[in-house]
């Protein structure tokens, strides 16, 4: 098994560059934890460590990456229960919660970019309409990259109702009038 461990460190504060160390660290116990998963479950993988937007940001990768769909399952189920399986194991050997972002063969990145499409047309709609527009139920992962995207453009966005079914309203701005397009 192979590691790499990135993060982008220009010359910062002392206190930002232990905050990273400490998601070096998360990383580090994570990558432990998940190799030795891997190791159980007989499966190759390497396993990839950066600190993304003030998180560990975990990545396990194979050259065939279809091999590791198992520990992705349906709609990333299994991913997002290795997880906070994950984030279990960091926080027992560290004594802090993590929020730590697995990721298994590039599946929430390619995700992400789903997602950041399905934003920006209710974006353009809701523009167009001055409507309101709930979307279908999301993970947590899934509404937070629909939040950001939302929230980039200018609208607002709400979570409503309870796991599984938490779904997000997408709305104007208190000031936006619909356009025609």
């Amino acid at each position: 098994m192979e590691r790499a461990v990135t993060a982008d460190t220009p010359a910062v504060e002392p206190e930002v560059r232990s905050k990273t160390s400490l998601l070096e660290e998360e990383g580090e116990v994570a990558a432990d934890y998940l190799e030795e998963l891997l190791d159980i479950a007989d499966l190759d993988g390497d396993i990839d460590i950066d600190v993304d937007h003030g998180r560990a940001a975990v990545e396990i990768v194979a050259d065939e990456p279809g091999s590791l769909r198992h520990l992705v399952g349906a709609h990333g189920e299994v991913l997002d229960a290795l997880q906070e399986l994950t984030r279990l194991a960091v926080q027992t050997r560290t004594g802090e919660r993590s929020r730590l972002m697995l990721d298994v063969a590039g599946y929430r990145a390619g995700r992400r970019v789903e997602l950041t499409a399905l934003a920006e047309e209710t974006i353009a709609k809701v523009r167009a309409t001055g409507e309101k527009i709930a979307l279908s139920p999301m993970n947590a992962f899934e509404r937070k990259v629909v939040h950001d995207a939302v929230t980039a453009s200018g609208l607002v966005s709400e979570s409503h109702g309870v796991e599984p079914q938490r779904y997000i309203e997408v709305g104007p701005a208190a000031d936006d009038e619909p356009t025609e397009d």
